[in-house]
């Protein structure tokens, strides 16, 4: 009932806002998102299976209700009292139902499995062109000035993504820390901070090879020698 409401609410709103303004274009974007969860309101999709498995994540259907979250693949809300929705177990993936087959990114808890390495140059930036102007991960077009969506760069691959695919996440990027000491959190994809976040504990990095004469400016690890 109160979707219903807020539906009417809405479209009496539009009519009465001035024609092409930009609050009437606003609201009808409101307008269909509010049709869309009551349309998911009837059809809850509860035959659904809980064990999906896509691009090596084995989703498993979410059963609390009252968490709220974001669907990494649209990034918008995921409403569990009225939407069905699935975690991947290996990489803590979560989307809706509904965006299970357009899910673009392989479970990293693969990678972790089968390379176990860290990429060791500081920020590789190759540019935009040679990503055809497209996200590295869903292949969206992007462009520096936003048109049609913002590129944002990941600090550990240095590859651009799309706003879906990069939500501005913070994290330390080994690469700065082994050469410069430096473990100020830079902004990575959602995929690298995954990533990075499954790897933390393994012991891969070989720091007497990589960067020997760190040990002879940091005190820490002098004494760890």
């Amino acid at each position: 009932p109160q979707l219903r409401r807020a539906i009417e609410e809405c479209k009496r709103l539009i009519l009465a806002l001035p024609e092409h303004s930009e609050r009437q274009k606003d609201a009808v974007v409101r307008l269909i998102h509010l049709r869309l969860k009551l349309q998911e309101l009837k059809d809850p999709a509860e035959d659904e299976p809980n064990i999906r498995v896509v691009l090596e994540h084995r989703f498993y259907k979410e059963k609390s209700k009252s968490v709220k979250q974001m669907c990494d693949k649209c990034s918008t809300i995921i409403w569990g009292l009225i939407q069905t929705w699935y975690t991947c177990t290996g990489c803590y993936y979560r989307c809706h139902s509904k965006c299970l087959p357009l899910v673009s990114r392989p479970c990293v808890r693969a990678q972790v499995s089968h390379q176990a390495e860290y990429q060791l140059s500081i920020c590789p930036e190759s540019g935009l062109d040679s990503q055809d102007y497209r996200c590295a991960e869903c292949r969206a077009p992007i462009s520096l000035r936003g048109v049609p969506s913002e590129a944002r760069q990941c600090d550990y691959t240095g590859l651009y993504y799309c706003s879906s695919c990069h939500w501005n996440d913070l994290a330390v990027v080994p690469a700065r820390a082994i050469h410069n000491w430096d473990f100020e959190p830079r902004k990575v994809s959602r995929c690298s901070m995954r990533y990075l976040a499954l790897m933390v504990s393994r012991p891969v990095l070989k720091l007497r090879e990589i960067n020997p004469l760190l040990f002879n400016y940091v005190e820490e690890l002098v004494e760890i020698r």
